[in-house]
C-alpha cells in the first residue's frame, strides 16, 4: 500500500471516517470510491495488526455512516 500520513491512521482508530476518507483522497489523488477501497484495506490491516487501539467493536464501527 502506498505510504499514507499518520493522521489517516489516526482518523480511522478515532472513527473520523470523513476526514480519513478526504485524507486518503487527496493524498492519493483518487476517486472517493477508490479512497473508500483504500480506506477499507487498512481499516482491515489495523484491525489484525492493532485491534486493542479500537473502541468499538468492529460490527459497530461503521453505524450511521453511508456511502
Amino acid at each position: 500500500m502506498t505510504a499514507l500520513p499518520t493522521s489517516v491512521d489516526r482518523s480511522i482508530l478515532d472513527r473520523r471516517i470523513v476526514f480519513a476518507l478526504k485524507t486518503i483522497h487527496e493524498t492519493l489523488g483518487c476517486t472517493i470510491h477508490e479512497a473508500i477501497d483504500v480506506f477499507a484495506a487498512r481499516y482491515e490491516e489495523l484491525r489484525r495488526d492493532r485491534p486493542d487501539d479500537f473502541t468499538v467493536a468492529p460490527e459497530e464501527y461503521g453505524r450511521g455512516f453511508y456511502s
